[in-house]
């Protein structure tokens, strides 16, 4: 396929649902619209599709991106606090009859948000770990140029002998975030606790400091068990102002051999859309 050519992209996270028109790494056009909580997939998508009715045969291919776990394009849940669906939904299938084109691929968003940073943004050419921290915990895995596959980054999925029946995610994430704050202020978001945090409230610094704290852990634990050239962060969890120096203060004092070279992510919340849009180019 020419590199030109016109990619759709959907990027489907627990919380909204982005569709992008994107060329190369240049994304042309968005729309976007919550997640719903409940109800049938195949609904979401139609509403979906139907909101960029005007698209249709405007794109050569179509990439989807999702939170879960994608096997022989049928799509499963890994967290159900995060996104609840049913097992084996049968994505690729659904979406080349909604858009009218079997030219479809799809995979991890975290994965293909890796794959994106690998060949568009902060990770350029080297080995590299994405991380993206926002609704739930995603991540991918990019050595010698081929993007691991299956289960391959999923962090947050993480258990400990501790707490076996809770994932890592489910003590980092946003959602953990605005449920810790729920007791300090009614109804929080993670973005009012960050807001909370700014403004010197100690309860929300505590809880941004003890997110934190577990992501560099992780990232430490990364290190030693892939040591790639460096580790980038996305999602808004991630990205939220103040987080990402939080993580880097915490590996401050390790030797320089085993410290994490983390850094922040170039393409931002496009990132799943650019990555997905140039795996469905290579594939098709």
């Amino acid at each position: 396929m020419a590199p030109s050519q016109t990619i759709l992209a959907l990027d489907i996270g627990g919380t909204k649902m982005l569709a992008a028109m994107v060329r190369d790494a240049a994304v042309l056009e968005t729309r976007r619209m919550p997640t719903p909580r409940s109800g049938d997939p195949r609904q979401w998508l139609g509403a979906l599709f139907e909101a960029i009715g005007d698209w249709k045969g405007r794109y050569d291919a179509v990439g989807v991106a999702v939170t879960g776990i994608v096997d022989d394009g049928r799509w499963s849940p890994l967290n159900r606090r995060t996104l609840d669906i049913p097992d084996r939904f049968p994505l690729v299938a659904t979406v080349a009859e909604l858009a009218g084109t079997d030219r479809v691929l799809a995979a991890n968003d975290a994965q293909a948000a890796a794959w994106g940073e690998y060949a568009f943004g902060a990770g350029q050419g080297h080995d590299m770990v994405f991380l993206t921290i926002s609704t739930g915990i995603g991540g991918g895995i990019v050595v010698n140029g081929r993007l691991l596959g299956g289960l391959a980054g999923h962090f947050g999925q993480f258990r400990s002998l501790i707490e076996p029946d809770r994932t890592l995610e489910d003590g980092v994430s946003g959602n953990w975030v605005a449920t810790e704050a729920a007791s300090h202020l009614k109804g929080a978001t993670a973005r009012d606790v960050f807001a909370a945090a700014a403004d010197g409230q100690s309860w929300a610094q505590a809880i941004v400091t003890a997110s934190a704290r577990q992501t560099a852990l992780l990232c430490s634990n990364i290190q030693l068990a892939l040591d790639p050239a460096c580790i980038v962060i996305g999602g808004g969890i991630g990205l939220a102002p103040g987080y990402l120096e939080s993580v880097r203060q915490m590996h401050e004092g390790q030797p320089p051999r085993l410290a994490p070279r983390v850094v922040a992510a170039a393409l931002g919340e496009t990132a799943g859309a650019v990555g997905i849009a140039d795996l469905a180019k290579r594939q098709n």
